[in-house]
């Protein structure tokens, strides 16, 4: 079979919006520079899209236009080494799978312990958020509410409050090993977001959880979260504003 029969053999079983590259064939050393030309050859007749240098995806087209591949696909490769987590979608990428904004937006923001320059690929730009936290696939779900209550302010087309009543809705559905987890993660977050969490664990009556996180609070220091007190009736007592 002829390189250009074989790639286009392996494109026509690939799911619709999987990121792939030359590395997803297995054309040896010598077919290397073959199938990047294939690859090449099929974005230009429209076959595939390239994404950026390198990255390309078989698209989906609806009544509605071209989809784009789903964001964690777009930066797969930033989330792993070698099968082992690095990274988690984060911030505006989870706002609205978190229920917490109808807006999607076109930058992907990635939880990573360590940070670099922005990326573009696509119409897409990729942004690092510094986590202090070791990285796992048990505490990913964790660290991304915590992510949400460290950029409460930012989520877009929504009040802080009205995303604290979700998130309260969210944590308090959580077992008492991810609250203990939960609580623990948040040690290593600014002091707003220990403040923001405890005062929802107050008032979704989980209070033995608490503790440690007001334990950690300077008692004069306040916060200033508009109309949070609103929905979270202890608020005061942990200094939000």
């Amino acid at each position: 079979m002829k390189t250009t029969e074989y790639v286009s053999f392996k494109i026509d079983r690939l799911p619709r919006g999987y990121v792939f590259t030359h590395e997803d064939f297995n054309g040896g050393v010598n077919k290397r520079e073959a199938i990047i030309k294939a690859l090449n050859r099929m974005a230009s007749s429209g076959k595939i899209v390239k994404l950026s240098k390198g990255k390309y995806y078989k698209p989906e087209v609806t009544p509605f236009g071209e989809l784009q591949p789903p964001q964690k696909q777009i930066v797969k490769d930033l989330l792993e080494d070698n099968g082992k987590v690095t990274g988690y979608l984060t911030g505006y990428s989870v706002f609205n799978e978190l229920g917490l904004t109808t807006q999607v937006s076109n930058t992907i923001q990635i939880g990573r312990n360590w940070v670099g320059p922005e990326i573009t690929r696509g119409k897409y730009t990729i942004r690092f958020v510094r986590q202090k936290n070791t990285i796992t696939v048990e505490s990913v779900p964790l660290l991304q509410l915590l992510d949400v209550l460290r950029f409460i302010k930012k989520v877009p087309d929504t009040t802080p409050a009205q995303s604290v009543k979700r998130l309260q809705k969210l944590i308090s559905n959580l077992s008492k090993d991810d609250l203990r987890t939960m609580v623990r993660l948040a040690q290593k977050y600014p002091p707003s977001t220990r403040a923001l969490l405890g005062a929802i664990l107050d008032d979704s009556g989980i209070t033995e959880y608490a503790q440690s996180l007001r334990a950690s609070l300077n008692p004069i220091t306040t916060y200033k979260i508009p109309d949070v007190s609103k929905v979270l009736p202890s608020a005061n007592s942990w200094n939000i504003l």
